[in-house]
């Protein structure tokens, strides 16, 4: 890596750290999208309610810092939100 140049390292150095970052993000919004279906599942509504809101704020987030792409962010919430609409109206 040393033939590169000082620059280069630089940019390989943040590009890893950025990287690093982002697949935590995209673990965390993978995360807590599991935990609310699997709430959703088990027919708990209140529960799955503060799931979904925790969810939506980090989906918002990771669209915001562009982790996720902006369309992608509004399929995955309007999927989680139809299924929380079941839910309710199964009630």
């Amino acid at each position: 890596m040393a033939s590169n140049g000082k620059s280069a390292e630089k940019r390989h150095r943040q590009s890893e750290e950025r990287r690093k970052r982002n697949k935590a993000v995209k673990s965390s919004v993978r995360t807590s999208a599991k935990k609310f279906v699997l709430l959703a599942r088990k027919k708990e509504a209140g529960e799955a309610e503060t799931a979904l809101k925790d969810m939506v704020q980090k989906i918002d987030s990771a669209a915001r810092k562009g982790i996720i792409k902006k369309n992608a962010a509004a399929r995955k919430k309007s999927r989680m939100q139809r299924l929380f609409n079941t839910l309710k109206t199964a009630q």
